[in-house]
């Protein structure tokens, strides 16, 4: 049987690039969408497809899901995602987390509820394999050299920060290692705020600049050498569409949060030392 799916934002610009794949797979099946501007309208209507989907978009996650599904994937924004996911569990909807913003203490409480309601979530800043691959290689790196940053790069019109990836990053690297100071953050000169946020130990600067789309680097450093990992998204959204699907072919036989799509390419497989 395919795994039925609905997708929040829809018609958003990772949202509609994972909604053409499921409408492309024999594994997948679209049972429900939502997207509040186009609410009322159906899915092939908004893609301009005269025999196209007859999925009706919803204007929320609740109306979306009554039509049954076992995923719910969300690409909305960084002030609903969290009710959402929410909603999801509640209806004891498996859920694919794609949108940023969520803090750690909202991932605590989504881990919380999906495992009381004995359903899966699976979360990435970045569902990119690139950006998994940085995460991953720079857990290694952090084991042998104790001095990083971070430097997250994005659209000047992005309105979280740092991005969820590079906030992910930073917590992870945290998790595994911890990172030294030449100087104490507290005891800079000037301005503190010239040094970045401290998320996971080290500091994160953030850019919000045009040309950009999603960059993140994470540099380490020691006496005389230095190393650099970076990842680059391009201008479409088609990166995060097959570690998405991924996830939506998970998540339904977990419980509670699994965080990075890292955690599902590299399942027990540690850094190594």
């Amino acid at each position: 049987m395919s795994i039925r799916v609905c997708v929040g934002g829809a018609t958003g610009w990772t949202g509609e690039s994972v909604v053409s794949a499921i409408l492309e797979s024999d594994e997948f099946e679209l049972t429900g969408a939502v997207a509040r501007r186009a609410a009322g309208q159906t899915v092939g209507d908004v893609r301009g497809e005269a025999d196209g989907s007859p999925v009706r978009i919803s204007a929320e996650v609740a109306e979306a899901l009554s039509a049954q599904a076992d995923v719910y994937i969300d690409y909305t924004h960084p002030s609903t995602v969290y009710g959402n996911i929410m909603c999801a569990i509640e209806a004891g909807v498996a859920a694919v987390v794609g949108t940023s913003g969520l803090t750690g203490a909202e991932y605590g409480g989504i881990d919380e509820a999906a495992r009381a309601r004995g359903v899966g979530v699976i979360a990435a800043g970045n569902f990119s394999i690139t950006a998994a691959l940085l995460k991953h290689f720079s857990g290694i790196a952090a084991r042998h050299v104790p001095h990083w940053e971070i430097v997250d790069m994005a659209s000047a019109a992005k309105p979280d920060a740092p991005s969820g990836t590079a906030q992910e990053l930073a917590e992870f690297l945290g998790a595994v290692a911890t990172n030294e100071f030449g100087r104490p953050v507290a005891d800079t000169l000037g301005s503190r705020e010239a040094r970045g946020a401290t998320i996971g130990g080290a500091q994160v600067h953030s850019l919000r600049l045009p040309s950009y789309v999603i960059s993140v680097e994470s540099i380490f450093g020691l006496p005389g050498e230095r190393l650099s990992i970076r990842h680059d998204a391009g201008s479409s959204a088609d990166p995060y569409v097959g570690g998405t699907l991924l996830a939506a072919r998970l998540a339904p036989d977990r419980v509670g949060l699994t965080q990075g799509l890292d955690r599902l390419l590299f399942e027990g497989e540690a850094p190594r030392d």
